[in-house]
């Protein structure tokens, strides 16, 4: 049996790591894990040279505000240890920050993009279970699910204030 100490869930605030980050905190509860709850902030790279279009794609967030909305990611169970942390990069910096923390598993959202969206946006998941050292669980928002969190009075994921627990 896979014995886990501490567990990865990156999260990039959207409704989909908001279903997997309950997933995390349940197994972290139930395995008497570590929890560490990581916001990669991408970076723009090569795609930055398509100007002022892309820069109003991707607002600037302060970092103060980013830890504010990481923070709300709670666990019920007060035996659970969680560490919050906000890095920049992208995949390689998901997969570097579970190397460093020595994760066990890593517990994410994924979308569930195919063709053109897929291909514009790529899949920061289906790369991670590619080259992840770890076992890498990808949970996706089941339909009625989706809809009920998608409703349109919602509003968008990363400027809810209420915390997200498990």
């Amino acid at each position: 049996m896979l014995s886990i100490h501490t567990i990865l869930h990156p999260t990039d605030f959207s409704d989909c790591s908001r279903y997997a980050f309950r997933l995390a905190g349940m197994l972290a509860s139930e395995q008497g894990a570590r929890l560490v709850i990581l916001h990669v902030k991408p970076t723009l790279g090569p795609l930055a040279a398509h100007g002022k279009a892309l820069a109003e794609l991707q607002p600037e967030v302060s970092e103060k505000k980013l830890l504010e909305i990481l923070h709300q990611f709670r666990v019920s169970d007060p035996k659970v240890q969680v560490e919050y942390r906000l890095a920049n990069g992208g995949v390689q910096e998901i997969l570097r920050q579970a190397s460093e923390i020595g994760a066990d598993l890593i517990v994410m959202g994924t979308h569930g993009r195919t063709g053109f969206s897929w291909l514009l946006m790529g899949s920061v998941a289906e790369l991670v279970l590619r080259e992840a050292k770890c076992p890498v669980v990808t949970v996706k928002i089941p339909h009625p699910v989706s809809r009920a969190i998608q409703s349109p009075a919602a509003e968008p994921a990363a400027t809810k204030a209420p915390p997200i627990s498990v």
